[in-house]
């Protein structure tokens, strides 16, 4: 649904300054709209997706801007730890691919002084766009829960306005390893 954006998470786009430089993952990147942001910030970004399809206008986008990024196509769903890519991350996005048991593998990728960024849809009763299926939302806390193992660096839940305009209902988390 969102491979049609060219802007990253706003979370992403407010915090980048305070957030480590070098490596990043972009975990379930769509067509990439937060890893060609990072690129185009400096950082070695990787990018993973299960769609062959959006990977590829990612490509086609970071070419046309003269970035760098390497695509991977993989399925999460079946073995997280064979898929991910080595560690040493200093950033991992994480945005809008709920995955229950993805969390432990994403913080043993990160480097110590690293920072995850997940954004994930809440469960509401409020109109709102996104998942129809509490299957694709976390509950109030399950972030935050799943998260223990970081410093919390700042964590939200409720509505936000997408810059589309579209009302949504987020968790958001931002954490950071110890360095």
């Amino acid at each position: 649904a969102y491979e049609g954006r060219s802007h990253p998470t706003a979370l992403l786009a407010d915090w980048l300054p305070r957030l480590p430089r070098g490596r990043a993952l972009d975990v379930a990147c769509g067509a990439g709209r937060n890893a060609l942001y990072l690129a185009a910030q400096g950082f070695e970004v990787t990018a993973l997706d299960i769609s062959s399809v959006a990977l590829e206008r990612g490509r086609r986008a970071a070419l046309e801007r003269g970035l760098a990024i390497e695509w991977l196509c993989a399925d999460l769903d079946e073995d997280p730890e064979r898929v991910l890519p080595a560690g040493g991350f200093d950033l991992i996005v994480w945005a809008r691919y709920v995955h229950r048991t993805l969390m432990p593998h994403l913080l043993a990728r990160l480097d110590s002084g690293g920072s995850l960024v997940c954004e994930q849809h809440l469960v509401t009763d409020a109109p709102v766009a996104g998942p129809t299926s509490a299957e694709f939302r976390l509950a109030s806390g399950e972030l935050r829960g799943a998260a223990q193992a970081l410093h919390i660096d700042y964590s939200y839940e409720g509505l936000v306005v997408d810059p589309d305009g579209r009302s949504v209902a987020l968790t958001q988390l931002i954490g950071s390893t110890t360095a």
